[in-house]
């Protein structure tokens, strides 16, 4: 009786190491995006700077997969991302003068996809 229970003890923690390995941890995965109360004046500054410093804007502009919704939260939001991740996913990253925020639900939608 004593050795299944050892094999039982042994498969559960090989089949749990398993498991685990596989489970996506939500508080591991971050994505940068811009505060509700950031001015447009802000949101178009953070896209400017993101833009001019290597952040691929192509999908923001018009027919780009995330051009829709035509908003500049949600442009400001993508590239601001973008930054954050090529840059070394720090809260400095994120910061964009106090106007950044994270969130661990990702923000992806339709065709537009937020690196992470």
């Amino acid at each position: 009786m004593a050795k299944i229970s050892s094999l039982l003890t042994l498969l559960f923690i090989i089949l749990s190491s398993i498991m685990i390995n596989h489970l996506h941890v939500a508080s591991s995965t971050k994505w940068c995006v811009a505060k509700m109360n950031a001015t447009n004046a802000q949101l178009q500054g953070n896209i400017n700077f993101g833009c001019s410093e290597g952040v691929d804007c192509g999908p923001i502009q018009p027919g780009g997969s995330c051009y829709i919704p035509n908003s500049l939260v949600n442009h400001a939001s993508f590239v601001m991302n973008a930054y954050y991740q090529s840059h070394g996913r720090t809260k400095k990253a994120c910061s964009f003068k106090n106007t950044g925020t994270f969130a661990v639900t990702d923000p992806s939608f339709g065709k537009c996809v937020y690196v992470s």
